[in-house]
């Protein structure tokens, strides 16, 4: 890495070690994932556009779009598993945890491109520095989700429906993909007596949220449309690795 590049890192890595989580502005983030590869953003944003409805609501909402994808990854790369059911258990997710969810799959183009591939590197690179050395697997089980958030004027978006939680997984990571028409969607972070240790926005394309999830629960605050009138929705994507 350059030497700007790994004073990004270092600056990147020192609050997730010391705090467990760590936001990390656009603007830092973007020569990161430009290290790994980054190009063509646009294309990628605009996969968003072609998500599937999540009808696993437990709370009846049809505010919530994404896809799914899971990887192995290891020094050796980055391999897209075969599509599978996403799961939580009840303990992570009392909302809509204990049975299996199949989304859509994530589209072939999207899961290839070099923007996800980036992303993906960057985060292998993060948790690998973080992780103890005697406990580091070979193979990281990584999920993958796009999720778009609708808001209307009589019903918010809820980011977070299950509330403050933890994933069941071993890092998360937030990347902002486009806020459109929609205010609030602050994400709060809290330590595991669930005090609030944090909070920011995640506003601009690759502004990006990155949690220890052992270390601390998150969750994303309702949004609501600016402009009634026009469509408003908040899109993230959602990266998860745990030991395989």
């Amino acid at each position: 890495m350059a030497d700007g590049t790994t004073s990004l890192l270092t600056r990147l890595e020192s609050p997730l070690r010391m705090d467990g989580y760590a936001f990390v502005p656009a603007g830092e983030m973007l020569p990161l994932l430009e290290h790994y590869g980054l190009r063509d953003w646009d294309s990628f944003a605009n996969s968003w556009n072609r998500l599937g409805l999540d009808r696993y609501m437990a709370d009846g909402g049809r505010y919530r779009r994404r896809r799914h994808a899971t990887f192995a990854i290891s020094d050796g790369g980055i391999q897209r598993k075969k599509h599978q059911p996403h799961y939580q258990s009840r303990d992570y997710n009392e909302l809509n945890g204990g049975i299996e969810r199949w989304f859509r799959a994530v589209e072939p183009e999207t899961g290839a491109h070099p923007a996800l591939l980036a992303i993906l590197q960057l985060m292998h690179r993060i948790v690998t520095d973080l992780s103890d050395p005697a406990s580091l697997p070979d193979i990281w089980h990584t999920e993958i989700h796009q999720f778009r958030i609708e808001a209307s004027d009589d019903s918010p978006g809820q980011p977070t429906p299950e509330g403050l939680h933890r994933d069941g997984v071993d890092w998360v990571m937030v990347v902002m993909i486009r806020r459109e028409n929609v205010m609030s969607g602050e994400t709060t972070i809290h330590d595991l007596q669930r005090t609030m240790v944090g909070g920011f926005m995640l506003d601009q394309p690759f502004d990006t949220a990155i949690v220890n999830d052992n270390r601390v629960y998150h969750g994303v605050t309702a949004v609501r449309p600016l402009d009634p009138s026009r469509p408003a929705y908040r899109d993230v994507l959602v990266v998860t690795f745990r030991h395989q």
